[in-house]
């Protein structure tokens, strides 16, 4: 099997790694952070010690981090993966990033005859952890296929989207829209209820046995009546997504209003220092707007 190196060990990261493990993979880690190493390396993981180790170690190298800039001073930087890599290595950047930067990593690898795959993810923690993601991928076919039995320990629902780099990333950006714009949907419709002193969730069990329903009317409508805001994807992180997503709007030329208005509500509750609260928390900034407390 091919060494796996992993970048990123945080709340989506840890358990991707993991599952690495437990599907055989050698898997090489990295992160800021010290204790998810250390848990890391007792489920049998090495210590890469730094981004340009893990890369000197793998054959694959897996990024998992926050954002462009991060990763393109973990790939690009001083010790980093680009200083230890080597002719036919792949990088696999799983992190959502834009899809420039990944074209620009993409060239950058490719001096070096190093593949490049952006393979960005939806299925928040629980798909992390219980190995379900959906993975959208871009670059050549033959890197994908080269791969695919690593996305398949880290997801269900894997789809090449294009041969070009940033098509994954094109793809993450539209899943965010619909995201984000779903859970304010859902976030309106319960705040309407509650103000119109009609019980939420009898109007939440009520729309998921018609046309309304949806995955996220059903767990993000329980998150917000049960108050339960502890991070599946954080606020912060779905902000920095819709900036993507609004830039390459503005890129290509299509309007996206919808997406504008969920940012700024967002924006909002970052201001409020709540940017750490899971995405569902937009039904705080609902409430707000309608006069409601918390």
């Amino acid at each position: 099997m091919e060494r796996i190196g992993f970048i990123g060990l945080g709340i989506m990261g840890k358990p991707m790694a993991r599952n690495l493990r437990a599907a055989g993979f050698p898997v090489v880690v990295h992160s800021r952070s010290r204790p998810p190493v250390d848990e890391l390396v007792a489920a049998g993981a090495t210590d890469g010690g730094s981004p340009r180790g893990v890369a000197a170690a793998s054959d694959i190298v897996i990024t998992m981090l926050p954002d462009s800039p991060d990763v393109q001073a973990v790939v690009l930087g001083p010790d980093g993966v680009l200083d230890g890599a080597r002719a036919g290595q792949v990088v696999v950047d799983m992190s959502t990033i834009s899809p420039l930067v990944a074209r620009e990593l993409a060239a950058a690898l490719a001096a070096r005859g190093v593949g490049f795959l952006d393979a960005p993810v939806s299925g928040g923690q629980k798909g992390a952890t219980e190995a379900t993601l959906s993975i959208m991928v871009g670059g050549p076919r033959p890197l994908f296929e080269r791969v695919r039995p690593v996305f398949e320990a880290l997801g269900k629902n894997i789809v090449h989207i294009g041969e070009d780099h940033g098509a994954g990333q094109v793809a993450k950006a539209c899943n965010q829209i619909v995201v984000a714009v779903t859970i304010m949907a859902v976030a309106e419709a319960l705040t309407l209820a509650r103000k119109a002193g009609v019980d939420p969730a009898r109007v939440r069990e009520a729309l998921l046995g018609g046309f309304a329903q949806s995955r996220i009317l059903d767990l993000h409508g329980q998150r917000m009546l049960d108050r339960n805001f502890t991070p599946g994807f954080r606020v912060r992180l779905h902000e920095k997504d819709l900036q993507i997503a609004l830039a390459a709007g503005r890129a290509y030329g299509v309007p996206l209003p919808a997406t504008g208005l969920v940012h700024e509500a967002l924006v909002a509750l970052m201001a409020q220092g709540l940017g750490e609260l899971d995405h569902g928390a937009l039904v705080r900034a609902v409430e707000a707007m309608a006069g409601l407390s918390p």
